[in-house]
């Protein structure tokens, strides 16, 4: 299959300016050497602890943030180097769901025009077809035709997000980044969000990037799951195959932390040991191996390359 959207060494490092003269003295290294393709029609799943560079990633593939180095590909053309009328035209066909429902919204705007501004601001579609257009994405969010008229204050959590995502449809893209879209939201919202999400990209044919803390919640939405730490992805398979049989010391970390519905049932948990290194300076060799279970002295050495250990399913890590 040829990808939607190929990521290559993508990184982003933020400059530390200290001094009477605010020099930059070091970097951040949010997103350090991150590689991945997204296909069409697919939900890739992207998990990590905080911090770890997940949304960074995701805002530059929208083109909200400029990579200080690597490519960001889409259908063939690396949206760094398009002109602004290029990037506009490819803005319609990559959205963002943020993560905060309210913080999103413009609260001096009701919701139809909310919904309305993106396809003013591109011309997508003529004037007297725009109310209409409204009304039929909030009936496929689940919102009725009088919620038109209200303003974010008026609304939940829940129904927030739902705008956020009509407003994400109403250009008709072809990828979604959503920026941990139910980390907000009650538990039982969650559920019928995450519902509707899959039930528009069924409709839609949309593919999604989807980022998220909560390790059941990627399960339950995704095509394939990626791991970030510390700026780096050190694995990515399919949903089944990583969350049954997990290489990375990492990812069976994670993995052994999803809580079991019995609690007569014991599992055994994997504790990691120390905290997460500073972005700034990582350690040497593999960023994970200060916690590391797995440790050897080539770890603290050597960085492992990012390898296909066959089907589609590719580790960072010396011991496997």
């Amino acid at each position: 299959m040829e990808p939607l959207l190929e990521v290559k060494d993508l990184k982003k490092y933020f400059p530390v300016k200290s001094g009477v003269f605010g020099g930059t003295t070091d970097f951040v290294k949010a997103v350090d050497g991150v590689s991945f393709n997204i296909f069409k029609g697919e939900t890739l799943g992207l998990v990590g602890e905080s911090g770890c560079g997940k949304s960074t990633t995701g805002r530059m593939l929208v083109n909200l943030m400029t990579p200080t180095s690597g490519q960001v590909i889409f259908e063939g053309s690396d949206i760094a180097k398009l002109s602004k009328k290029e990037q506009k035209s490819m803005r319609k066909n990559i959205q963002i769901i943020f993560q905060d429902p309210y913080s999103s919204l413009n609260p001096r705007m009701n919701i139809g025009d909310i919904i309305a501004e993106p396809m003013r601001v591109n011309k997508t579609e003529r004037k007297e077809d725009i109310e209409r257009r409204v009304l039929s994405l909030l009936n496929c969010v689940g919102l009725a035709s009088f919620h038109r008229n209200r303003y974010p204050h008026e609304f939940s959590g829940g129904q927030r997000q739902r705008v956020g995502i009509a407003r994400a449809l109403s250009l008709n893209p072809r990828l979604i980044v959503c920026d941990e879209p139910v980390s907000a939201l009650d538990v039982s919202i969650q559920a019928q969000v995450l519902n509707l999400l899959h039930n528009l990209q069924k409709e839609f044919n949309l593919t999604y990037l989807f980022i998220a803390h909560g390790l059941n919640v990627v399960k339950h939405v995704s095509t394939r799951v990626g791991v970030m730490y510390l700026g780096k992805m050190v694995e990515i398979a399919d949903g089944d195959i990583l969350y049954n049989e997990p290489k990375h010391p990492y990812s069976q970390a994670l993995l052994s932390a999803i809580p079991i519905p019995d609690p007569t049932k014991k599992k055994n948990r994997i504790i990691l040991a120390g905290d997460v290194p500073s972005p700034i300076n990582p350690p040497s060799g593999c960023s994970f191996h200060t916690r590391c279970f797995k440790c050897t002295e080539k770890c603290t050495k050597e960085e492992p390359r990012f390898e296909d250990i066959g089907g589609g399913h590719r580790v960072a890590c010396w011991n496997l």
